[in-house]
C-alpha cells in the first residue's frame, strides 16, 4: 500500500510538472499569434512574450535585436558576454537589458521549484517507505511580520545615475513580470524613507538602484549582494559625469562574483572604455546608432535671441501654440527653473518644476501628475534629461543650454517617443555659438535656424538662415484666458495674445 502511495504522488508531481511545461508552450504559442516578431525567436519565455504582447511590443528595436541574443549567449559551452553597448534615448535599451536578465532568472525560479518538488516528493516517498505518516509542510511565514524580514540578496542588480531614471527602469520591469509569478522587483533610490525601502526588498529578485542608497542599505546589513548574478550600469556617462566612480568600483568587488556584466553608454569615450576594462571581462562592443540616427524623427530647430528677456518672449509665443500637447521647458540652473515655472503659473499655464534641489516624494508627485496629464508644462534642469519617459511630450525647449553636448540629445530624446514625431526648440543668445557649435558637431546634424515675425534678433545672426524664406514657425494664439497680473517682461497672461 505504502508503495502505491509513493507511486501515485510521485505520478502527481510529474503530472504537476508536465502541466506546467504545457501551460508554457499554449502562452508561446498564443503570442507568436499575435505578434510573430523577433521576440519569439530569441527564445525568451512565455511570461515575458505575453507580457510585451499586453504592452503592445511587436517588433524588437536594433539594439534589442543585436544585444539580447548575445546576452542570453550563456550555457556550459558559452561563458556569459560582457557587454558595452553605446545605444541612445528612446533606442529600447531598457528592454535590451531587462529581458535576457529576467529571462534567466525565471529559469532559474522554475528549475529551483522543480528541484524543490522532486526532493518534497522523495521525502514523502522515504516515509512512507518506512511505514511513517507523511510529513507536512511548513507554514508559510509573514513577510510583513518584521521577525521574518532577512536581508535582500538579489540575483540582478541594475545601477542608475539619478532617481528618476532608477524609478522608470523599475517600473518597466514591473510592467515585463506582470505573467511572472515570485520574481519581485524592488526600487531603491535616495531622498526615501529607509523603513518604506527595506521592506520593499524582502525576497527581491532584481534590485534597480542609485549608487548612494544601494551602498548605504549594504552598509548596515540590509542588503547582501554577494549572489549577485547579472550587474548592468545604464547610462554609465552620466554615471561618471556625477562622481559615481568610486561608488562603481566598490559594487564591482561587492560582486565580483557575478557571471555577467553589461554597460549602457551614449558614447565609447575614453573614460568610458576604461572603466570597461577597470569592471568587465574582455567585453563584447556594440555601436547601435549615433546621435543623428537616434532622433530622425525630432525636428529641431534653433532662434537666436538678444537677452534673457528676448528668450523670454520666444518661449512665450511658442507655449501659446495650440498644437502642444504636453511641453518640457529645459533651464541651466535650479534657480532659473523656480523662476521659469513660477513665471508660467502666474500667467496662467499649468507648470511645476523638476531639479535636485526638491524632496524625493515632491519630485515623484510632480512626473505623476505630468504623466497623468494634470500638468502640462515640466520646467526642469538636466535631472529630467534622462529617465522621463511620456509619449504625450511633443515639444522640449531649450531656454537654457547644456553644459555637456550629450545632455543635449537626452533632452530632445524626451519627445518623439513610442515612435511619434517631435519638436525640439532651442533659444540661443549670441555669447552662446561656441556651445551651439558643439552640439552640431556632436549630433554630425546642422539646427536650422528660424525666425518668428516680430520677434526676430536686431543683432546680426552668425549665420544666414538656412533657405531663401525661413518657415514662419507657430500658430494663432489659443490659450486659455487668465485675469492675472503680468509679472516678468516677456510672459503675457495667457489669452491675451502673442507678443
Amino acid at each position: 500500500m505504502t508503495e502505491l502511495n509513493s507511486h501515485v504522488l510521485a505520478d502527481v508531481v510529474e503530472a504537476s510538472n508536465d502541466l506546467q511545461q504545457a501551460t508554457s508552450a499554449v502562452m508561446a504559442k498564443e503570442t507568436a499569434k499575435v505578434d510573430g516578431s523577433g521576440f519569439v525567436e530569441m527564445g525568451l519565455a512565455p511570461e515575458l512574450l505575453a507580457a510585451l504582447r499586453d504592452l503592445s511590443f511587436t517588433q524588437p528595436t536594433t539594439v534589442q535585436v543585436r544585444a539580447i541574443p548575445l546576452a542570453l549567449q550563456d550555457n556550459a559551452d558559452k561563458p556569459a558576454n560582457d557587454l558595452l553597448v553605446s545605444s541612445q534615448t528612446g533606442s529600447g535599451k531598457t528592454a535590451a537589458f531587462l529581458l535576457p536578465v529576467l529571462h534567466t532568472l525565471l529559469q532559474q525560479q522554475q528549475q529551483q521549484e522543480k528541484d524543490e518538488n522532486k526532493a518534497w516528493a522523495d521525502k514523502v516517498a522515504q516515509a512512507a517507505a518506512r511505514g511513517e505518516e507523511s510529513p507536512k509542510k511548513q507554514r508559510r511565514k509573514n513577510p510583513t511580520d518584521t521577525r521574518h524580514v532577512k536581508p535582500a540578496n538579489p540575483g540582478a542588480l541594475i545601477l542608475c545615475p539619478t532617481r528618476e531614471l532608477a524609478q522608470q527602469v523599475a517600473k518597466d520591469a514591473i510592467d515585463l513580470v506582470r505573467h511572472c509569478k515570485g520574481l519581485r522587483i524592488a526600487c531603491v533610490v535616495g531622498g526615501m524613507p529607509y523603513p518604506l525601502q527595506i521592506a520593499r526588498l524582502h525576497n527581491a529578485d532584481l534590485v534597480v538602484a542609485t549608487p548612494g542608497r544601494l551602498l548605504d542599505l549594504q552598509r548596515s546589513k540590509q542588503l547582501h549582494l554577494d549572489k549577485v548574478q547579472f550587474l548592468v550600469v545604464d547610462e554609465a556617462d552620466r554615471m561618471l559625469d556625477l562622481g559615481f566612480a568610486e561608488d562603481l568600483a566598490e559594487v564591482h568587488k561587492l560582486t565580483q562574483t557575478r557571471r555577467q556584466t553589461m554597460m549602457f553608454s551614449a558614447t565609447f569615450a575614453p573614460r568610458i572604455q576604461q572603466l570597461a576594462a577597470r569592471i568587465m571581462r574582455a567585453p563584447q562592443r556594440l555601436q547601435v546608432d549615433s546621435p543623428q540616427e537616434a532622433h530622425a524623427n525630432i525636428k529641431q530647430v534653433l532662434f537666436w535671441a538678444d537677452s534673457q528677456q528676448h528668450k523670454r518672449k520666444l518661449l512665450d509665443h511658442w507655449l501659446r501654440d495650440t498644437s502642444i500637447d504636453q511641453a518640457i521647458v529645459f533651464a541651466s540652473t535650479q534657480i532659473e527653473c523656480d523662476a521659469l515655472a513660477e513665471d508660467l503659473q502666474q500667467v496662467g499655464f499649468s507648470a511645476v518644476a523638476l531639479h535636485g534641489a526638491l524632496s524625493q516624494g515632491l519630485r515623484n508627485r510632480r512626473l505623476q501628475a505630468l504623466r497623468d496629464g494634470r500638468v502640462q508644462i515640466l520646467v526642469a534642469t538636466d535631472v529630467a534629461a534622462r529617465g522621463i519617459d511620456v509619449p504625450s511630450i511633443s515639444h522640449v525647449f531649450n531656454f537654457g543650454l547644456p553644459m555637456k553636448q550629450e545632455d543635449y540629445t537626452h533632452r530632445i530624446g524626451r519627445t518623439g517617443r513610442a515612435g511619434r514625431d517631435g519638436l525640439a526648440v532651442t533659444f540661443a543668445e549670441w555669447r552662446d555659438r561656441r556651445k551651439i557649435l558643439d552640439i552640431e558637431h556632436f549630433t554630425q546634424q546642422p539646427l536650422r535656424v528660424d525666425m518668428i515675425p516680430g520677434l526676430e534678433p536686431s543683432q546680426r545672426a552668425p549665420r544666414a538662415p538656412s533657405g531663401a524664406e525661413p518657415k514662419r514657425f507657430g500658430k494663432p494664439s489659443g490659450g486659455r484666458s487668465y485675469a492675472g497680473p503680468k509679472r516678468t517682461p516677456g510672459f503675457k497672461p495667457r489669452g491675451t495674445g502673442r507678443a
